[in-house]
């Protein structure tokens, strides 16, 4: 999945301005020109359009985090090298901190984006890579979590049902 469209779909679902997504990548010291938070929202066959790197949405996840659940005593958390990349159950991971949420809730949340999956099936995803029971969280269900989390933290913006 387009890490631009992590961060678009994240910064809808929560409501953030341009405004308040800078305040969250300053949580992390992390200064971010408004210019470049807006060619990253641009979409890819649009002109101008910048692509998120890994250590750009690794930073916006982790100062929501700061955000959302306040600054963690001790060290600041790690910032990804240039060469690292942040996969789809990294960002799982750090959405599910940031968010506070239980696996009860992302169940909820697949669920109302009509695509239900099991406790066990959740609990693989969070699983370290080298365990036998791992399972790497695909695009489609990364889009459909973040849909979920539109449905449930902007209701006004459902789609709406054929009648």
């Amino acid at each position: 999945m387009l890490l631009n469209d992590v961060l678009r779909r994240l910064r809808f679902a929560l409501s953030l301005d341009n405004r308040a997504t800078l305040s969250v990548f300053k949580l992390m010291d992390y200064t971010l020109e408004e210019e470049y938070l807006a060619a990253m929202m641009l979409r890819e066959e649009e002109p101008g359009f910048l692509p998120c790197r890994d250590k750009t949405l690794g930073l916006f996840l982790d100062g929501l985090i700061i955000k959302q659940r306040g600054r963690k005593e001790g060290a600041a958390p790690p910032v990804l090298a240039a060469n690292q990349r942040l996969s789809n159950n990294d960002i799982l991971r750090k959405i599910k901190i940031a968010m506070n949420y239980q696996q009860d809730d992302m169940i909820r949340i697949l669920r109302a984006a009509d695509f239900p999956v099991g406790k066990s099936e959740l609990t693989a995803l969070f699983r370290k890579p080298d365990h036998r029971s791992y399972r790497v969280c695909k695009d489609q269900l990364l889009r459909n979590f973040l849909q979920g989390m539109v449905i449930e933290h902007r209701p006004d913006a459902r789609p709406k049902k054929p009648s």
